[in-house]
């Protein structure tokens, strides 16, 4: 379902912008619609954040962005609990917006599509904080292009090692 939808807003909002979406996540904004978190770059390679809200006229999809703001403005993004599993974040640019992805796998995707981002085009020193690091950097022996899959890969490693580990004769 999220690659149609990706597709969709390809083609209908950002190639009309002459901007590449690399990622996407819907985040709980409002009750009657819904909205997405987006991260595009320009042509001129330029990392933009854009929140995009989704609605229907009769049978046809419409996009239209809300909110728009340059990476280069972006100094923090906060997780607020690193040792949770809960899908609510703030992005810091002059105002602070408060967001509820819609999981908290998505929460990490968004983190680490924009870190991913900033070290490629930007390389600026960008706070990510209250964040498990493990899941963020791609340089962990856990980063991999599943992305959501990240998050359900580990746990299933420490479920396979306590298996093992039950398995084991204690010395008596």
């Amino acid at each position: 379902m999220s690659s149609l939808v990706k597709e969709d807003l390809e083609k209908k909002l950002f190639k009309p912008l002459s901007q590449n979406l690399y990622e996407f996540i819907e985040i709980e904004f409002s009750v009657q619609d819904r909205y997405y978190l987006c991260v595009s770059v320009t042509k001129t390679d330029e990392v933009k954040i854009i929140m995009v809200k989704h609605y229907r006229v009769g049978l046809d999809e419409k996009y239209e962005v809300t909110k728009k703001w340059s990476l280069n403005d972006l100094q923090m993004i906060d997780g607020k609990e690193a040792d949770t599993d809960n899908p609510f974040f703030d992005l810091h640019f002059k105002k602070v917006y408060s967001l509820e992805a819609y999981s908290c796998a998505s929460k990490y995707s968004f983190a680490r599509t924009v870190n991913k981002l900033n070290h490629a085009y930007l390389k600026k020193d960008l706070r990510i904080v209250n964040f498990d690091s493990t899941y963020i950097n791609d340089d962990s022996i856990w980063s991999s292009n599943n992305k959501d899959c990240l998050v359900l890969m580990r746990i299933c490693f420490y479920a396979f090692n306590l298996v093992c580990l039950s398995l084991c004769p204690l010395p008596l």
